[in-house]
This record gives C-alpha cells, structure tokens and sequence, in this order.
C-alpha cells in the first residue's frame, strides 16, 4: 500500500518511532494534490506554507523525545464551512466570498491541531452545505474519484473525494440532512453523524442553531480504526456550544475491536418509505448477510413512522429556513445578497432553497415536532430490541454531475427532489447517530453505502458494527489509482 493510502493510525505509529518523517509525508500528499486536484476540485485552498511549518515542528518535537498527541503529524483535510481557519480563506462555497479571509479558528480545528494533526487544506462544498451534490459556481463540481463523471455527493465531498484519492488521510464534514453520509456513500468512505451535543459546533452568530438538532460536524476516514481515533480527538464540552456535552467514557478505539456475535443487527431495505435501486438493496443485503455469517444476529425489520409526504414537508419546514437564516447573516455581515444583485453568482439550487425557506413561518416550524417525534418513537421502537438499525445511504448510486435527482426508481416513482435519493435526512430529524461504511461496488465500478443507526451516544456500538462490517468484506483495496 502507498504512503498515501496508508491509514492515520498507522501513520501516527510510523511518525512516533521515527520510521516516518512528518516533513517528507506532507510533501507526499502535496504532491498528489498537485497531480489530482485539477481534475477532482477536492480542494479550494491547499496551505503549503503552513502545513510545512507545521510538519518542520512536527519532527522537531519527534526528536526531542516530547509528549506526542494522538494524531501529531497526521495530514487533516477541513471542509470549507463553518470550521475556518485564522487567516486562511473561508468562502463556504459561495463564489462572492472568494477573498474571504477567517478571523479565527475552529474549536473542531483546534482540537485537530492540538492532538498534532496538520492540515493541508480546505475541501470544496455546495454554498453553505444546501444541497446532496458538491457544486458550486466558484469551484465547479467534485466527482467522486470511482468515475470523474459521476459526482462525490455532498455537501462534505471535498473531504470524501479528497479521501478516496488519497489526498488526505482523515477530513471532517458536516450534516444537516446527510453531508456526512451522502459523500461517505459516492466515495467508499466511513464518516459518524455524531449524537448532537458531542462534538462542538461554535456557530456564529447563531450559538443555538443545533439545539433543534438537524446540523452536526464530524469526522470523515478511509478505516473504522480512523474514524474512531479522530472522534476520540473531537468529543467533548466547550463553552462556545450551549448545547455541547462532556466526552463519554466510551473507548471508540477500543470498540472496533469487538467482534461481529456481540451484535443484534435491525435491517431495512428501504425505511418504509423511499424507493431504493434493486441493485443497492441486492449490494446491502449482501454486506449484511456478511455480517451474519461472521456470528451477527440479525432480522428484518419494519418501521413504523410517518409516510413519505408528511416527513417530506417536516424536513423542508424545518431545514429550509435554516439556509434563509443564513442568508441573511450573509447580508448583514457580509454584504452577499442571495436573492439580489449576488444571484447570478450562485447555483440556481441555492436560491431556490432560501426563497423556499423565507416562505414559512414560526408556527410552520414548531408543528414539525410532532412529525419528528413519530418518528423519533418509531426508532427507538427498533432500537429497543436491537443494537442498531442498518439500511443503505443512498437510493441510487452516485449521480453524474448534470444527472437530475430521480423521479423514478426501478419503476416506482420518486419525487426529483434531494430528500428522495437520500435515505439519510429523516436521522437529522430524530438526532440519532449515525456511522456511514461502503457495502459495496455495483457491476459498473460505482460505490454504495450503508448507514448503520443507534440510541443516542451509542456511537462505540456503532463504530464496533462497522469495524465487524469492514472485516467481513475490507475495502482498502477497492479504491482507483487515478
């Protein structure tokens, strides 16, 4: 396996010993940014200069015997949206804000860069997260590096793509309806929506937009191993977040060591609700079956919540008005005028959600609860009885970037609109957490994804399915040379 490909956790040990230079595993994945961006728009900014300096002390502090963190040394890409970085451009996708510089730094960054990560740059996004596919007018789309026609998801696929190329060993992402889980699915990565609360988000000027919860931040990896490491890192209270919770005394490294008969598995084909591709319901049964065989309990399951339509109208009353908030914060801080004069310099997509959300009201918002709380029992009415509920991530494979969300789905129709190819957005809902693991490659080379969903702060369980998940059918072998 290349330098580029080998996992975090590895490269820490590597970095710790002395068998591997800080300095010269920088400059490997600035090299690969500099073959593979330009086709793959993973990136928009790449900090040389300053993950250089960083790597130089990097191994300054490996030589002088000092107390090393977690990831000290380990390259991090951040995705471009509400985790800046002092003085480096933040534009959250938003063509107007090319030239915006950050004032200040992450609190998800800082704890990156305090267990000694290093990042190497920012990963591209659709204008603040809005929609399931990475595009946007300043950068252009991303595609998922399984098939350049094809796009990575979204919002977090920057950092997926920049994943499964090898450009990067570990990303964050964030998830309003999916961004974590959507882009893990199109790139054959692993990510967690984690329990909201857990890891901090210091939102500004808005401090209480995750009490409802919908939006999260988390951490994105090629390996379970990885992605339970970074969490590690991530967890844990701030002052900055009104809502953030201490660090549980879970061990999520400790966890992927469990094995697959500590596990009661639910299974849905399709929640109940969405149309799913015979070929990703064949690709996931498959994966779960896998599991069985390897001493999982596991049984099909139904779940009983609101329909289609009702949740539909539930998530678009109360995920829409969030991107009119923020459009408005753009105005006022800003000066960007999503509706007005900046329109033309924004995806079509973006204005249309913001227009749609200036349309409810407080009473509009509020009624959803009810909607979310059906849903939030009919959950934990499975989870009562299982570990987890495992279905797939998306109901198609990945779309090619000017590929329409489907209207119909091996015949069944579906409504053309985001919340009907993911399967992800209804957990936004409920707050519970998430773990998103490739379960397989389609005939044509395409990946697919499952979700694997437990109670709130399950996620060790979760991380110890999908690392039981991973070990019945590996991945790391699955992804292109490009």
């Amino acid at each position: 396996m290349s330098t580029a490909y080998r996992s975090a956790t590895d490269l820490a040990d590597a970095i710790r010993t002395g068998e591997l230079s800080p300095v010269e595993l920088v400059e490997t994945y600035f090299d690969r940014i500099d073959d593979h961006n330009g086709e793959l728009n993973a990136y928009v900014n790449v900090l040389k200069q300053r993950a250089r300096e960083q790597a130089r002390e990097a191994e300054r502090a490996v030589e002088d015997g000092e107390d090393l963190g977690p990831l000290h040394g380990v390259p991090v890409a951040i995705k471009d949206l509400q985790m800046p970085i002092e003085g480096v451009p933040h534009t959250m996708g938003l063509a107007p804000l090319a030239d915006n510089v950050a004032e200040e730094t992450a609190v998800i960054v800082e704890r990156l860069e305090e267990a000694g990560a290093i990042p190497l740059g920012t990963t591209n996004t659709p204008e603040l997260g809005h929609t399931m596919q990475t595009y946007n007018e300043l950068l252009g789309p991303t595609p998922t590096p399984f098939d350049l026609d094809h796009n990575a998801g979204g919002s977090s696929g920057g950092s997926a793509a920049a994943l499964a190329a090898g450009l990067a060993p570990l990303a964050t992402g964030s998830d309003v309806g999916g961004s974590l889980r959507n882009p893990a699915s199109c790139c054959h990565v692993v990510s967690v929506k984690p329990t909201f609360g857990l890891v901090p988000m210091d939102t500004r000027p808005d401090a209480f937009s995750s009490h409802t919860p919908v939006g999260v931040f988390g951490p994105m990896a090629r390996t379970v191993d990885d992605l339970a490491l970074m969490l590690s890192v991530l967890v844990g209270q701030d002052d900055s977040d009104p809502f953030s919770v201490a660090a549980p005394r879970d061990d999520y490294t400790d966890a992927t060591d469990r094995e697959a008969d500590e596990f009661d598995v639910a299974f849905t084909p399709d929640l109940d609700t969405f149309p799913v591709a015979s070929s990703v319901t064949s690709i996931c049964r498959d994966a779960v079956d896998a599991l069985a065989d390897a001493g999982a309990t596991v049984s099909e399951v139904e779940v009983d919540g609101p329909d289609k339509g009702t949740l539909n109208y539930a998530y678009g009353t109360e995920a829409t008005p969030l991107f009119a908030v923020m459009a408005q914060y753009l105005e006022e801080e800003y000066g960007v005028d999503v509706t007005g004069e900046d329109a033309d310099d924004l995806s079509s997509s973006f204005v249309q959600t913001v227009g749609m959300g200036e349309g409810y009201d407080a009473v509009d918002y509020l009624k959803t609860n009810a909607v979310r709380t059906e849903l939030y029992d009919a959950v934990e009415a499975v989870l009562d009885d299982h570990d987890a509920l495992v279905m797939p991530t998306l109901s198609t494979p990945p779309l090619t970037h000017d590929e329409p969300y489907p209207s119909e789905i091996d015949g069944e129709r579906a409504g053309g609109l985001p919340m009907d190819w993911g399967l992800t957005w209804p957990f936004n809902m409920t707050g519970h957490p998430v773990v998103a693991a490739p379960a397989g490659l389609t005939e044509d080379g395409l990946p697919v994804g499952l979700q694997i969903v437990g109670s709130r702060y399950d996620e060790a369980d979760l991380l110890g399915i999908a690392a039981a998940l991973e070990a019945t059918n590996p991945w790391a072998g699955d992804y292109p040379e490009l």
